[in-house]
């Protein structure tokens, strides 16, 4: 006999098991058939040898057709198994790959935002930093103020903190918000879809 997989024993087990439970059942049921609401007949002849043997062989006849049924079928149950498992992990395997996608875009757009940044801050020189941290805040608001909005964040974010906090609370709330936007880097993540 050849080897069988641990399903295939487990699915011939399984329609073992049944067809010995049918069988045990009809066994048990025979005598109330045989008595059919009647009182039995003391007169009816007892089950020879040769008649036990028939009915021995008749029990075994489904059993053998169960095996084979289990046989043939564990197989295809086996193949239907792996096929669902295989489409299950095709699933998962998709799923893994559009996180994967989306992590790489998010990545790329901080890389981006990094590169703009850096870019910003070296746009605005060292001299010219040194020489808004020299003026007063009233007027370095107003020049800082009038100048874009990358250019302006680049200078306030070379100043110490002190000086381009006094920059920003001398000019008016809604340009000072806007640039502390720009300086936080909430307006380029806050433009990407």
């Amino acid at each position: 006999m050849p080897s069988l997989s641990l399903s295939q024993r487990l699915t011939a087990r399984s329609c073992g098991a049944r067809v010995a439970l049918s069988v045990a059942v009809v066994l048990l049921a025979y005598p109330a058939l045989a008595q059919d609401g009647r009182a039995h007949e003391k007169g009816k002849p007892k089950v020879t040898a040769d008649k036990a043997a028939d009915i021995a062989i008749a029990n075994e006849a489904p059993d053998i057709e169960a095996r084979r049924f289990c046989a043939n079928a564990g197989p295809s149950i086996a193949e239907a198994r792996i096929a669902w498992e295989r489409k299950q992990l095709g699933d998962l395997d998709a799923q893994v790959k559009q996180r994967l996608a989306d992590l790489e875009k998010a990545e790329a757009s901080v890389q981006e935002w990094v590169a703009k940044r850096d870019a910003m801050l070296k746009s605005a020189s060292d001299d010219l930093v040194a020489i808004y941290a020299k003026m007063q805040p009233e007027t370095a608001a107003t020049q800082i103020a009038a100048m874009d909005d990358q250019m302006a964040a680049a200078i306030l974010g070379k100043l110490k903190a002190g000086a381009a906090g006094a920059i920003l609370n001398e000019m008016e709330a809604d340009r000072a918000s806007k640039l502390a936007v720009v300086l936080s880097g909430a307006n380029g993540a806050g433009k990407k879809s």
